[in-house]
C-alpha cells in the first residue's frame, strides 16, 4: 500500500502565482511522505481569452513553471502528476495542446498525455458559460499509455472532460491501468450535476482507482472551477475529498491523501470478474 495526494487551487493568468501554489501543495505531500501528488488540469495557467491563453504557452524545456515543477520532485523525492499547456506541434502559432504530465521523484518527465475530448459546450440557456475549448486548443489523437509507479501501481491518464467517455477508461483498463487519473477544471453547473457520478462510475465500471485533483474558485472575471477533488476506490467508495469552496475568489490550495491498496484492488476484481461478452458486442 501507498500513500498518495491530490492537490486543489485556483490558477489565474499568473504562472509565478500558480507555481507559487503548486509548491505550497508539494511541500504539503512530501511532509506526508506521499509517493505522489496529483495535480488539476491547467495547473500553469488559466486564461481569459484564447489570445491570453497562446500568449502565456510555453514549450516545456523552456517554461519557468515545469522547471520549477522538476526541481521541487527532485528536491523531495515526490512524483508530481500535473496538467498543463503546451504549444501546438504543427500550428504553435494559432492552437496549444492541453496535456498532463508525469514527473518522476528525479525530476525528469517520463509521461505525457494529450487531452482527446475538448470542452465545447453552451450552457447559456441554464445560466451557465459558454466555452469552446477548440478555439484554441488541438485535440489529442490517441489513448495514452499506462506506465508503472514503483510501489503506487500502473497509471494512465485521462483529462477533464475525457471522463464523459466512458470508452477511454476502459481502453485504459485493458491496457493495464489500476489508476486511472481525470485531472479537472469542472464548470460549477456541470460539477454540481455530473462530478461525482461520473467519477464513481469511471471507477466501479473499470474497477480501478479514480484519482481527479480540480480546480476550485475563480480564476477571472470570466471563470469558475467546482472544485470537489476526490480519489474513489474500485469498489465506488470516496475514499478522499476536499471541499469544493467554488464560491470563494481566492481559496487557499489543499490537498487531501488515500491510500492505494492494490490488494483491495486485486480481490475486488477477483471477486467480480467484468468478463465482457465481445461475442454480443464490439470489444473496446
Amino acid at each position: 500500500m501507498s500513500l498518495i495526494a491530490i492537490g486543489q487551487l485556483t490558477s489565474t493568468s499568473s504562472l509565478p502565482h500558480n507555481l507559487t501554489q503548486c509548491r505550497t501543495l508539494i511541500a504539503r505531500a512530501a511532509s506526508l511522505n506521499c509517493k505522489a501528488l496529483f495535480l488539476p488540469e491547467a495547473s500553469d495557467y488559466i486564461a481569459s481569452s484564447p489570445t491570453e491563453s497562446l500568449s502565456l504557452c510555453q514549450p516545456t524545456n523552456k517554461s519557468e513553471f515545469v522547471t520549477g515543477l522538476r526541481a521541487e520532485a527532485k528536491k523531495h523525492k515526490l512524483a508530481i502528476h500535473v496538467g498543463i499547456h503546451e504549444p501546438s506541434w504543427t500550428d504553435p502559432k494559432t492552437k496549444i495542446r492541453n496535456t498532463v504530465i508525469w514527473i518522476d521523484e528525479n525530476g525528469h518527465i517520463v509521461h505525457t498525455y494529450q487531452k482527446v475530448h475538448l470542452f465545447d459546450v453552451d450552457l447559456g440557456e441554464s445560466g451557465g458559460p459558454v466555452l469552446k475549448e477548440s478555439a484554441v486548443v488541438e485535440a489529442g489523437e490517441k489513448v495514452g499509455e499506462v506506465w508503472d509507479v514503483e510501489g503506487v501501481g500502473r497509471v494512465g491518464s485521462a483529462i477533464c472532460f475525457d471522463m464523459r467517455f466512458p470508452e477511454m477508461s476502459l481502453a485504459l483498463r485493458r491496457r493495464g491501468a489500476e489508476i486511472i487519473t481525470y485531472p479537472s477544471a469542472f464548470t460549477v453547473p456541470t460539477g454540481k450535476a455530473h462530478w461525482e457520478v461520473l467519477l464513481r462510475a469511471r471507477a466501479i465500471e473499470t474497477q480501478s482507482y479514480a484519482v481527479a485533483a480540480a480546480q476550485v474558485g475563480r480564476h477571472n472575471e470570466k471563470r469558475v472551477s467546482y472544485g470537489h477533488s476526490m480519489i474513489v476506490d474500485p469498489w465506488g467508495k470516496i475514499v478522499a475529498e476536499i471541499k469544493g469552496r467554488e464560491g470563494e475568489d481566492n481559496p487557499e490550495p489543499e490537498i487531501a491523501t488515500a491510500v492505494i491498496d492494490r490488494e483491495l484492488l486485486a480481490k475486488v476484481r477477483r471477486e467480480m470478474p467484468l468478463n465482457r461478452r465481445i461475442d454480443v458486442y464490439p470489444e473496446i
